[in-house]
């Protein structure tokens, strides 16, 4: 075998093959998981994944999915229910989407997220919340589960009543993101 391949190497990858942006391939996935004529409210989060010591990660991939409006997981024609994108240059993301359902009893809505950076030999798994889910929220399972005082590093804030949620996904530190085992 000659040379390195992706899956042996750790290196940014994520552009060429998987995510749109700088390069001229365009996947068939991005950060637009519902268009305007989608059922539900629409929503925006937009955010920032960080290693450890606040940086940006420039080469960084998430992906998400999540349930629909009425808390089912599927797509159709207006919503995708996944979709695959890359960070830019300072670590920047943005989700298009509507604000999922809850998908269980009991179970408050949120996104579900997988986080590919350098450097880090296996993907990370993580939720997001809403803060303006408060009430859902308490009595969620998996939320629930995590201790009282990193449940914040799941919950993306509300800006100032807009449909537009801020989130930060910390790698690694004193304010990392809560990641599952799956």
């Amino acid at each position: 075998m000659r040379g390195q391949t992706p899956s042996q190497t750790i290196g940014p990858f994520f552009a060429h093959a998987l995510t749109a942006g700088a390069t001229a391939y365009r996947p068939p996935v991005c950060g637009d998981l519902a268009d305007e004529a989608c059922e539900g409210r629409p929503i925006r989060v937009e955010g920032r994944v960080v290693d450890g010591n606040g940086e940006g990660v420039s080469d960084g991939m998430v992906e998400v999915w999540q349930a629909d409006a009425r808390g089912e997981y599927r797509s159709d024609s207006g919503f995708r229910g996944f979709g695959r994108f890359g960070t830019d240059a300072s670590g920047r993301f943005r989700v298009r989407t509507v604000k999922p359902g809850p998908a269980a009893p009991g179970a408050a809505p949120h996104l579900h997220l997988a986080v590919f950076a350098r450097g880090m030999l296996n993907h990370a798994f993580t939720r997001v919340y809403f803060s303006d889910e408060s009430e859902a929220n308490r009595s969620d399972p998996v939320l629930s589960s995590v201790p009282a005082d990193r449940r914040e590093t799941l919950v993306a804030r509300c800006r100032n009543g807009e449909a537009i949620y801020d989130y930060e996904i910390v790698l690694q530190g004193k304010r990392e993101t809560v990641f599952f085992d799956v």
